[in-house]
């Protein structure tokens, strides 16, 4: 399964923003005491450990400790907060994301073959 990378640092931010110039980056962005959240949690999961060769990042936000990156990661991205929710990010853009119930493996791995540049 590939690593999963806990942001808790506006650096941390910058710095996959900026690797996603090279390959595409995903944020979570989770709630720790929402059960709409543990669930879509569950399937992030699920979908990185389908990503078996698949060029890309996987990052966490949690909420609670790491609330001025989550605002940071919407503001830089244009983004609305919403939580929990996945971002797609390539080029420093978000290309794709989803919120609550529409946060499924499902529909995390058609966004990345649907959008493959």
């Amino acid at each position: 399964m590939p690593e999963i990378v806990k942001i808790t640092s506006l650096e941390q931010l910058d710095s996959e923003l900026a690797a996603s110039s090279a390959r595409d980056v995903w944020f979570f962005k989770h709630s720790l005491t929402c059960g709409v959240s543990g669930a879509a949690w569950r399937e992030f999961e699920r979908f990185t450990g389908d990503s078996h060769g698949v060029e890309a990042r996987f990052c966490l936000v949690e909420i609670q400790n790491a609330r001025p990156v989550s605002q940071a990661l919407a503001e830089r991205l244009a983004v609305r907060h919403q939580s929990p929710q996945a971002i797609l990010v390539r080029q420093s853009a978000a290309i794709w994301h989803a919120s609550h119930w529409d946060i499924t493996r499902r529909s995390l791995a058609a966004a990345s073959t649907l959008l493959l540049a």
